[in-house]
């Protein structure tokens, strides 16, 4: 095999390194460019760093939908309830990572909207059971078995 000579260091080789390089991702966020979704490398912006109840509440949508493939260890009994606590505070990080958004501005008024569909989908089932019993409690004094 022979030994090709390597070619000088400059400092304008850092000006265009490729994507997929740490340094690429560094200089970018100094930039401020948009690095969602070039993986798990990319560097992660300080807007979007924070919880996200929407990845809490419905792990394994939310994991589909934004392309975080472990959420759907969320399956998995026992696993997934620690799984739920880990998206909540790493999820807006690995959704930027997993999926190529638009803006910062798109990307948190998507998470918005999945905090306020997980909420939903939490609350439903204790809304129902209430209403449920609320209406049984009725009708049993309606039709005299509760005096």
């Amino acid at each position: 095999m022979p030994v090709t000579a390597q070619k000088p260091f400059r400092i304008g080789d850092l000006s265009s390194p490729s994507p997929s390089s740490r340094i690429y991702h560094c200089f970018s966020e100094m930039k401020g460019e948009n690095t969602s979704g070039t993986g798990f490398s990319a560097a992660i912006p300080q807007e979007i760093k924070g919880l996200n109840w929407g990845a809490f509440f419905i792990p394994l949508l939310w994991g589909i939908f934004n392309k975080v493939w472990p959420a759907v260890l969320s399956l998995v009994p026992m696993v997934g309830f620690v799984m739920s606590f880990i998206l909540l505070f790493k999820g807006n990080e690995w959704a930027w990572q997993s999926k190529q958004w638009d803006s910062i501005e798109q990307f948190k008024r998507t998470q918005r909207k999945w905090m306020y569909w997980g909420i939903a989908a939490f609350l439903a089932p204790f809304v129902l059971i209430l209403g449920i019993g609320l209406i049984i409690f009725g009708l049993l004094g309606y039709y005299g078995y509760i005096q």
